[in-house]
């Protein structure tokens, strides 16, 4: 009805999450849109005479005209990042309608898609004290999460222990009538189980506290299936705990609430403060020759009077590094594969430019101040594909997730919000930990973020991860018609050796060597099975 009213303008009308398509029958028009951060995917296939639209790749392949087939262009972007930012998919010839923008297609034309909605640019109102922009990030997250409450079925929240999570726990917790219900995951190994955290603050809460623990057997098993769910290989092993923690909280509720977006609005990560921390002392050195720096750069990576820890620590500063936003931010923080790792790995492949989505973004607001930049870049790319993640894993398990930090009012409010009041002295989000400082204990507001740290490299170092090691060389997949087996070897040797870590190339590498063999090999049964045997115990 809205359309009826307001054709596509309707969509600078509507508040939350959506992708949704109109046949509109007296214009013989169809009408496609996707809100405007991309929280709900619409994908959609276009040959020039059949134009197909599901909210997920798998459904599109059903269709007999539409055939399964790699777009091996999109190999060098994948090694680097473990997703694709644009358009494109991992598939020929299927399209993501990007986030903000709208499709119309009428009978005999071409689809035109075009933007209605775009991030902010940073503009920071003079004069106003930090106190005022604290109240109105608190008064504007507490609506935003009022208004994702709205709902005929039980809600919960997904609860890390960490500061977004617990913060919208808290203010869920005095907006509602009863006991907030919360869920959280951990692993088996204690260090990298952040349970007692989400516990503390659930006590603190006091809601309804749910746990479930996985350990190594569950996690690669259920590999196969979440990379079918997913429709592209899974970018982030935390995609499989969401998973779990999704099926816990299916027995409970059909609504949660999480705490994605806040690290991309607001600067929560490390890696904003390391650049610029990195650019800071690259200034001090531009007196220094290039051919001193260059020699600084090799007895940095191969030197042995430097311990292979030191040595691995100053390979991420200026020291490390070449003066480019490609080796000082993407190279350093990004890529599991470097474009010299790329071009080794898969010499003969098609790779494209696998830094051409990001620089786009990174480009098109030159004149930004550097952390504006970086937020937006993140917010175009990282945050999308993050979002993609927290749709898929949880309606897997028929959930339905909400982001209040995600609300477009509230990201609007984020741009301008001035830079010192998101990084200050080397501490991200200090708005928002300022803003909730009366919600929570210090120690949740303030501790270390962790990001959901998963046992990955120890579990790689097991005996059972032979398994993993045997599925990556094997001669009849996606990875041997593309890489160089040898390449692979080498790679699994040194991981095997425990001298080298790996373990986000081997991720990457298994990843896509699963979404293969699901999707494209006929493997998908044998995959099934499960990637590991269980473990045996002795008497």
């Amino acid at each position: 009805h809205a359309y009826e009213e307001f054709g596509p303008a309707c969509l600078d009308r509507f508040r939350g999450m959506f992708a949704f398509a109109i046949w509109d029958r007296e214009a013989r028009r169809l009408f496609c849109a996707r809100d405007r951060l991309g929280k709900k995917p619409f994908y959609y296939y276009w040959d020039g005479r059949l134009f197909a639209f599901a909210s997920e790749i798998k459904a599109l392949l059903e269709h007999p005209a539409i055939r399964p087939e790699f777009r091996e262009e999109a190999l060098g972007e994948y090694l680097a990042f473990g997703y694709l930012s644009g358009a494109t998919t991992m598939f020929r010839g299927i399209r993501k309608l990007m986030p903000g923008h709208h499709l119309t297609l009428e009978l005999g034309g071409e689809p035109r898609v075009e933007r209605y909605w775009e991030l902010p640019e940073a503009a920071p109102e003079a004069g106003r004290d930090d106190e005022s922009w604290i109240r109105e990030c608190r008064q504007r997250l507490e609506e935003a999460v009022h208004l994702r409450l709205m709902s005929d079925v039980p809600l919960g929240v997904f609860l890390s222990g960490g500061l977004d999570s617990s913060a919208i726990a808290a203010i869920m917790q005095r907006q509602t009538r009863g006991t907030v219900k919360t869920f959280s995951v951990g692993y088996r190994e204690a260090p990298y189980s952040e349970l007692s955290q989400a516990r503390r603050v659930a006590d603190s809460l006091g809601t309804e506290h749910y746990e479930v623990v996985i350990g190594m057997e569950e996690f690669f098993n259920a590999l196969p299936h979440l990379v079918w769910h997913e429709d592209e290989p899974i970018a982030w092993p935390s995609s499989v705990s969401l998973y779990f923690v999704s099926m816990l909280a299916a027995q409970q509720v059909k609504v949660v609430l999480t705490g994605e977006g806040s690290d991309e609005m607001f600067a929560g990560y490390g890696r904003y403060r390391h650049y610029l921390w990195n650019l800071h002392w690259l200034d001090r050195c531009r007196l220094v020759p290039q051919a001193v720096r260059g020699a600084v750069r090799s007895m940095v990576a191969s030197s042995n009077l430097l311990s292979a820890s030191t040595r691995r620590k100053l390979q991420h500063t200026f020291l490390g590094l070449e003066d480019t936003i490609e080796s000082l931010y993407l190279d350093n923080f990004y890529s599991a594969f470097s474009p010299k790792e790329r071009a080794a790995l898969a010499p003969g492949a098609a790779q494209g430019d696998a830094y051409a989505a990001f620089l786009h973004y990174w480009n098109e607001r030159p004149g930004a101040p550097l952390l504006s930049r970086m937020l937006f870049a993140d917010q175009k790319t990282y945050l999308v594909e993050l979002l993609m993640k927290q749709d898929q894993m949880s309606m897997a398990a028929s959930i339905e997730s909400r982001v209040p930090f995600l609300d477009h009012e509230f990201v609007e409010f984020s741009a301008r919000v001035p830079d010192r009041l998101k990084l200050r002295g080397g501490e991200g989000k200090y708005i928002v930990k300022k803003a909730v400082e009366d919600l929570l204990p210090r120690e949740v507001i303030y501790r270390t973020k962790l990001g959901f740290p998963t046992p990955l490299r120890q579990w790689l170092r097991e005996p059972r991860a032979e398994a993993i090691f045997d599925l990556l060389t094997d001669p009849e997949s996606l990875l041997a018609a593309y890489t160089d087996r040898d390449a692979i070897r080498q790679l699994v040797e040194r991981q095997r050796s425990g001298r080298y870590d790996a373990t986000d190339r081997i991720w990457r590498l298994l990843n896509l060597q699963l979404w293969g063999d699901v999707f494209l090999t006929g493997k998908r049964a044998q995959r099934w099975e499960g990637l590991l045997a269980p473990a045996t115990t002795t008497a």
